[in-house]
């Protein structure tokens, strides 16, 4: 009987089965590391990784869940915003996303995401490490822990990139880890790689003479402070120097696109972004997040996402097809996150407030079944009832998707274990 009940249940919710089993019949609570062996039971550590590289496409300042992805046409609550069938029976989302709709057999959404993180700062870390904020350690992001624990796919170009701005507080960063690990962080899209062509007037002999004697300057000092974050610095000339040299510097360069697709994606920094992370992920850099801002809601809710998922949509209704008429689909995950969702309430400003308790993301690619939504939230979208996600699932479900070791521990400085997802389960349910 209990084993037909744990079936019936998704993952948190068997865990929380489980501990409230242990503590109500034996008095005790049971032991995490039993209940997470027990969850990590269909994630077989001899599955082959399903997608080789990450496009993260982050939504910073908490997307209205009930507006975009999770909307509830019967409640009191949904406001003016209507909803539009989808190409999958049964799936309906915004009227502000058509582009998306007729895309969603390669989309998984979850609608069942949880946060203990209400602010934004606090949230966005959250979301990107797996950790809360600490004030006395800075936790990688999901970039720097696959180039760290998988290297890289091409080693003339980073293993990550960020574009559009490096997120606050220190959020998707390489935190503990060396500074080899940090993703490249790329301003505007369209600019290319700046600073990465030989100064005018240098010829490549006195370029190398430079080197050399910049070396020699420092060897001195090495030698005498032989630690990480000094060498830090020699890498980082060294891989500036391969990257000014490779053809492949060429995946920066939005120019050799053509002029219809281009536009297809947008013309703004987040489609040019999104262009962008795909170029670079054909050029087999590992993880390219692309930003998009400006969703805290508090007033003018509906005005501001008009705008803002118009951007999105037209972004992200080109960037699935054009992966998936490549070929590359398949082995790319696209990832859309938040920091938390915002109040089924709308307030005295015609906005909606935050709201950890409940909100969206969603998954495309990347070995993962598109025309699905996981999890289910309540009839005013305000409470998770099935299938609950932590942002530590969420992680470790990408992580999983990567084939990464999410139960390998590695140090920080002081000695401390952290696992790439921070004992998340991830979402096994979701591929194949």
């Amino acid at each position: 009987m209990i084993k037909d009940v744990l079936n019936k249940l998704g993952d948190w919710d068997r865990r929380d089965f489980l501990s409230f089993s242990a503590k109500a019949f034996l008095g005790v609570g049971l032991m995490p590391q039993f209940i997470r062996s027990s969850a990590l039971a269909g994630a077989s550590p001899s599955r082959r990784p399903s997608a080789k590289n990450v496009i993260y496409l982050y939504m910073a300042g908490g997307m209205s869940h009930i507006d975009t992805f999770d909307p509830k046409p019967n409640s009191d609550n949904q406001g003016p915003v209507e909803t539009i069938k989808t190409n999958v029976d049964g799936i309906r989302i915004s009227e502000y996303f058509p582009s998306l709709a007729r895309q969603m057999d390669k989309v998984a959404l979850i609608r069942s995401m949880t946060s203990t993180q209400g602010a934004h700062a606090e949230g966005n870390y959250f979301m990107h490490s797996s950790y809360v904020k600490r004030g006395t350690i800075v936790h990688p992001g999901l970039g720097s822990w696959i180039t760290k624990m998988s290297g890289l796919r091409n080693n003339k170009l980073p293993g990550a990139v960020t574009v559009g701005g490096r997120s606050a507080a220190g959020a998707g960063g390489a935190g503990f880890f060396e500074a080899r690990y940090a993703p490249l962080v790329i301003g505007n899209p369209e600019a290319g790689l700046q600073n990465s062509k030989m100064r005018k007037g240098v010829s490549e002999k006195e370029f190398q003479e430079t080197l050399m004697l910049t070396e020699s300057f420092d060897k001195a000092f090495h030698s005498k402070y032989n630690h990480r974050d000094v060498q830090a610095y020699t890498d980082m000339y060294d891989d500036a120097v391969k990257l000014m040299k490779s053809k492949d510097i060429k995946a920066f360069d939005l120019d050799l696109e053509p002029k219809e697709l281009r536009e297809s994606y947008g013309d703004n920094p987040f489609g040019q972004g999104c262009l962008l992370a795909r170029r670079l992920v054909e050029h087999d850099v590992r993880f390219v997040e692309v930003g998009l801002g400006g969703w805290d809601t508090h007033s003018n809710n509906f005005e501001t996402l008009t705008s803002k998922t118009a951007i999105l949509d037209q972004a992200l209704g080109a960037l699935l097809p054009d992966l998936y008429r490549r070929g590359m689909l398949e082995e790319t995950m696209v990832v859309l996150a938040t920091e938390f969702g915002r109040t089924p309430e709308i307030n005295q400003n015609d906005g909606r407030d935050h709201s950890p308790a409940a909100f969206s993301c969603l998954i495309a690619g990347g070995g993962v079944r598109g025309g699905q939504v996981y999890g289910k939230t309540d009839e005013h979208a305000k409470r998770v009832v099935e299938n609950k996600v932590t942002p530590p699932d969420f992680n470790a479900t990408i992580a999983y998707a990567l084939g990464l070791p999410l139960e390998k521990e590695v140090f920080s400085a002081n000695g401390r274990p952290f696992t790439v997802a921070n004992k998340g389960i991830p979402v096994v349910d979701l591929f194949g």
